[in-house]
This record gives C-alpha cells, structure tokens and sequence, in this order.
C-alpha cells in the first residue's frame, strides 16, 4: 500500500508495510514499516494486539536475581521506588526483552543523562547518589524493589519470587498508556 508522506509531501511515495506475527510473552503483534521513496524517511513500529489482563509484576532485586527476565512492553510503567525512579510510557515508548541487569543498566543511563542536562547542585548530587546506590545493588551490598504495572498485561518478570497481581481499576486509571487518544480525558464523545 502507498501513501503520501509526512515529511516531503511527496503523493504515493510512501510505501507502508505491515505483518502480524506471535512472540513469547508478547502474544500477537503487528510490525508496520513506512518509507518514503522519495525522501527516504523511515520509520518502523511494533505494536501488541493482543489483549491481556492488566497486570502489576514485584520483585525485590539484589545480585542474586540479576539475570532474572525482563519482558517490558510499550504500554508499561517501570518504578523502583527506594530510589525514586520510575519510566513512564509515552508515544515513542518502546517494548524490550532483558534482565534486571539491563534495567538497571537502562535506568542508570537514565540518570547520567540527566546529570549532563543539569546544572542544580542538589540535582547532580541526587544523580551521583542513585548511581552509586545501583552500583551496590549490582555488587549484592544492597536490594531495591523494580515494579512493572501494564495495564494491557503484555509485560512479565520470569522469577520464582516475582509477585505477580491483577491491577486494581484505581491503579489503571492513573497508569499513562503511552497511547494518547486513551489518556486524553477532555475529549467529548457524542
């Protein structure tokens, strides 16, 4: 199928490509590709369709389950409240498959990326504090809890002492989606 494109406005140029497919712990999910032959803009998604029950995933992490699964999908919100942090899902949200490592590894990448962006004296202090407290969880000297809610249940954690529970209504309601027509409450339906 063509289209017009977004970027140069070219008419038909843009090619747009989708399949469907199962993956493991994801269900069914469709890949669209768009490219535009005419300006070469490109631009690939993954997006799971199949629906699950909304689900919240606790683990209290430590060096003993870093290599424990991690499957986060697009529509879910990652929190480790001991150190203040959490990943909301917003429109360019993407889902991955790793380990607590990973995750931590992301967050700790989160945060040094904040750090280069501030110049508050407090907020680089907080930074390097979180840094050195993932730091000592990695080396089994400290444990921190990692929280997945997804109100579409396309996430997991894959250990024996990962707490598994249904989301509440109340917990849905305040979860972002990081799909904006189902966050957007001042929309009127007639």
């Amino acid at each position: 199928m063509f289209s017009d494109c977004p970027i140069c406005k070219a008419r038909q140029k843009m090619e747009v490509t989708t399949k469907t497919e199962k993956i493991p712990y994801f269900g069914e999910i469709m890949e669209s590709t768009l490219l535009c032959h005419e300006c070469g803009y490109k631009h690939a998604d993954t997006i799971c369709i199949e629906k699950k029950d909304p689900v919240k995933y606790v683990l209290l992490i430590g060096k003993d389950n870093l290599n424990a699964r991690v499957v986060k999908s697009q529509s879910t919100t990652m929190t480790i409240p001991e150190l203040g942090l959490k990943v909301e899902p917003g429109p360019q949200s993407q889902g991955y498959v790793s380990n607590v490592e990973g995750v931590l590894d992301r967050f700790e990448k989160a945060v040094k990326t904040a750090l280069s962006w501030t110049e508050d004296q407090q907020s680089r202090e907080n930074a390097v504090k979180i840094m050195k407290f993932i730091d000592e969880v990695k080396n089994g000297n400290k444990k921190v809890t990692l929280i997945l809610e997804d109100p579409f249940g396309h996430s997991i954690i894959i250990h024996e002492n990962a707490q598994k529970t249904e989301l509440t209504q109340d917990e849905i309601k305040r979860l972002k989606t990081g799909f904006l027509t189902f966050e957007n409450e001042e929309l009127e339906y007639e």
